[in-house]
């Protein structure tokens, strides 16, 4: 749909994550759309996604012409109970509740996906230039909370999102330390899912087998730090700022198995566009995604090594991105 040129009233975007929930009024820009008003909300602190938009409301004096949420959960018929959180959040009831005559709710990372033609050079970091080729596909790939996939597929003039629930696809060790990874998860969860090692909680598991396996020992003060503050933030810090061997060692085989599911998805999507790293946790860690190791397991696929190291692989560091997806999705509504 071609974009009007007149002005309009502002849209409403919202992207619902088990930490944290962003809610923002944009306006139409002259590239993407531009913000008027973004808040963000601890989303263990409201009952439910309703809360929220109350108190984002009660901050502007806003109708917005159309509404577009992300939500990390899949969604089906209108609705979704997100993944990591105790809602559930309908189109139709809040369409009735705050008297939205349009509104659209999508996975997170169709959002997310949305965005990336929109974003800058300085919202990006380069793990590999590659050769993008024009009308690719783009792969994404999103560990934070939990872990998310989607695809764009360019069709008809356009890129199109393609809703995918990846995250909890099977994990498939290639090496003998992560085969008994897997056994030790194995143990403890059943089912071992690509989200049980590509997360928050995922990087604590792998910290947990490190320690229980014997393969590092904990420090005293380490031991200490992770009782009382945020253990995946912890292990991450002391990765990076004091060089601690076992969580150097967590990081290093959480950047080998998320280059590898990359390289996975790469080609069964065929990701000549660029495979593009979102969610919380890989700007944190972009030494480690720096390292040859993540990129020796992203083009570690036997014959298909050649073509993958010709698959540009980026970090999005714009932590609003889904926000800006969402915005740009209720443009496009209109």
């Amino acid at each position: 749909m071609a974009n009007p040129t007149r002005k309009e009233e502002p849209v409403l975007a919202a992207d619902i994550g088990g930490t944290k929930t962003v809610v923002g009024a944009f306006e139409r820009g002259r590239t993407r759309p531009r913000s008027i008003l973004v808040k963000t909300y601890s989303s263990g602190s409201f009952r439910s996604f309703e809360q929220i938009i109350m108190d984002f409301l009660s901050h502007t004096p806003i109708i917005p012409k159309a509404v577009c949420i992300g939500i990390a959960g899949p969604v089906l018929g209108g609705k979704s109970k997100a993944t990591n959180l105790p809602w559930t959040v309908s189109q139709n009831r809040l369409s009735r509740r705050f008297e939205w005559k349009a509104v659209s709710l999508y996975n997170d990372l169709v959002t997310t996906a949305m965005a990336i033609p929109l974003l800058r050079r300085s919202e990006v970091v380069t793990i590999n230039a590659g050769r993008v080729r024009p009308k690719g596909n783009v792969a994404l790939v999103a560990p934070g909370t939990g872990l998310g996939q989607a695809t764009l597929i360019y069709y008809n003039g356009h890129y199109v999102p393609m809703p995918s629930e990846g995250g909890h696809c099977d994990f498939a060790p290639t090496s003998n330390d992560q085969a008994e990874l897997w056994q030790y998860l194995h143990e403890k969860y059943g089912h071992v899912s690509l989200e049980r090692l590509l997360s928050g909680p995922g990087m604590i598991n792998i910290y947990s087998w490190l320690k229980d396996a014997g393969k590092y020992n904990e420090p005293k003060w380490l031991s200490e730090k992770l009782s009382t503050d945020d253990r995946a933030k912890a292990i991450t810090e002391a990765a990076l700022s004091r060089g601690t061997p076992i969580c150097k060692a967590t990081l290093r085989l959480f950047a080998s198995i998320l280059g590898s599911v990359c390289g996975n998805l790469a080609l069964t999507t065929m990701a000549s566009g660029g495979v593009y790293l979102g969610g919380g946790i890989p700007p944190k860690i972009l030494p480690f995604l720096q390292d040859p190791t993540f990129f020796e397991a992203f083009t570690e696929k036997g014959r298909f090594k050649q073509l993958l190291s010709c698959i540009p692989v980026k970090v999005i560091t714009n932590q609003n991105a889904s926000l800006l997806g969402a915005a740009h999705m209720a443009f496009i509504g209109l």
